[in-house]
């Protein structure tokens, strides 16, 4: 192809143009996406994280000891102490500071199972402290139940990336949790959320379909049963404001079985 001097100059002056106009680059061998944005090394790294947790290959054997260690403790304070100290549960090792137990009142009436903690119950040792807690607490206040109600999880070490737990680190918990309603010994247990329904119950079910409905919690030693109701969380809820009547339907119900109220139909 032959230039002539009028095109290299034409050429020399658009050259100019686009570096007076800020363009410092050219065509590339091949199309990019522009609008693509990577995540932050942090970022992809927490999601590393979260995608490669499964549970251990002595999940059965952590489980075996955590149920030698729950039936061990005759106390709450002597349960929390053996959870503190268990490291069968993966999660104790991937970035929790320490395990998170219950708050509340473990000689009311209402259990309050959770799905597990999040960073700020990480912080401060303690479940439903953040937002949802907030959230939760005030609900509570409203239905009367502040004083009469055991919070706790599922599981007891926050998950990385605030993720819900696995199935496998519920299982490993499980004998801990069965040995707070042991304790306990609750005249209602309330679910909070789609995990800890799914953990309780060992149902599939959407938390939508199962939410308002009684179910009954047959421990698997000691032979005690208790009615539970699963809810909605209510980090569910401060993005869906919308359905906060229907989880209130649900602690008014709850409170009317508790006190003796509820429809002689109810199940």
């Amino acid at each position: 192809m032959n230039i002539q001097p009028s095109d290299t100059a034409a050429t020399e002056s658009l050259l100019a143009f686009w570096r007076d106009a800020g363009v410092d680059a050219c065509f590339e061998e091949g199309p990019v996406d522009r609008t693509h944005v990577q995540p932050p090394p942090a970022l992809k790294a927490v999601v590393r994280a979260t995608a490669a947790v499964v549970a251990r290959p002595h999940t059965d054997e952590a489980r075996t000891e955590a149920r030698h260690l729950a039936a061990a403790a005759g106390t709450m304070e002597a349960l929390a102490a053996a959870i503190a100290g268990f490291e069968g549960c993966p999660l104790s090792g991937l970035g929790a500071t320490r395990s998170v137990f219950a708050r509340g009142n473990p000689a009311g009436p209402v259990l309050i199972i959770g799905e597990g903690p999040g960073t700020e119950e990480d912080a401060q040792g303690a479940p439903f402290v953040g937002q949802a807690g907030r959230l939760l607490d005030r609900m509570l206040a409203a239905a009367g139940l502040t004083d009469r109600a055991f919070i706790t999880n599922t599981v007891y070490w926050k998950p990385p990336g605030n993720r819900s737990p696995s199935p496998q680190e519920q299982a490993v918990c499980a004998p801990f949790v069965d040995r707070v309603c042991d304790l306990m010994r609750p005249k209602v247990v309330l679910l909070i959320g789609a995990a800890a329904a799914r953990s309780v119950l060992g149902s599939d079910e959407g938390i939508m379909r199962l939410r308002g409905q009684w179910k009954d919690w047959h421990l698997p030693e000691g032979g005690f049963s208790v009615p539970v109701m699963p809810t909605l969380h209510p980090a569910f809820l401060l993005r869906q404001p919308q359905v906060k009547r229907q989880v209130w339907a649900d602690l008014l119900a709850l409170t009317a079985r508790l006190d003796g109220t509820a429809d002689s139909k109810s199940p």
